[in-house]
């Protein structure tokens, strides 16, 4: 039995069997709804997804409209940044004229917790004044900047411990970002219905 709030109370009944060959009732697939988000959100570190749906429905148990709204993100933890699996940014500096990637990758992927672990390679370009034919000028150069990503369940291993790893592989580590959904938008129904 579903409460009249429930988002399954106009899902059909279904009967199925199990493994062992009884019949059990259940309830059929839900459909997802079409939920424009006329709405935005800026997602903070403090927000949770019954506390939003009293915000703007005046009702904490419709929290669902806000998860069908964004259908892109698998769980209400992964909409507000909560998720235990987390991908953070390490900016990378090194000395060395062929940085050793492969170790970094290989001594990574063998942490406890860590999924996935790739090398981003940007170029800037900066303005830098240089002496030519005896005249200070300014001119556009490129400068790298690289950094590994790591996907990591943050249960098994923290930011700081994947930072204090890649230090000791001969990395001078700058200050980790998360690539979560703080400061991002979500989009909130403007209007409930049922």
């Amino acid at each position: 039995m579903f409460s009249k709030l429930s988002r399954y109370r106009t899902v059909p009944d279904v009967v199925s069997p199990d493994t062992r060959g009884r019949i059990l009732p259940a309830k059929g697939v839900r459909p997802l709804p079409d939920t424009p988000g006329a709405l935005e959100h800026t997602v903070d570190s403090g927000d949770r997804l019954d506390q939003l749906a009293a915000s703007y429905y005046g009702q904490p148990l419709h929290y669902w409209h806000i998860c069908d709204a964004n259908p892109l993100f698998l769980s209400p933890l992964e909409l507000l940044g909560q998720e235990p699996v987390r991908s953070t940014r390490f900016p990378l500096t090194t000395a060395a004229k062929d940085p050793p990637w492969a170790a970094l990758i290989a001594a990574l992927a063998a942490v406890n917790g860590v999924r996935d672990v790739t090398v981003a390679e940007d170029v800037e370009l900066v303005p830098q004044t240089q002496t030519v034919s005896g005249q200070q000028v300014t001119v556009i150069v490129e400068r790298f900047v690289r950094a590994v990503v790591v996907t990591y369940h943050c249960i098994d291993v923290q930011a700081q411990d994947l930072a204090a790893l890649i230090a000791a592989r001969g990395f001078d580590v700058g200050p980790p970002v998360d690539r979560g959904r703080l400061g991002q938008s979500i989009a909130i129904p403007a209007a409930v219905s049922g």
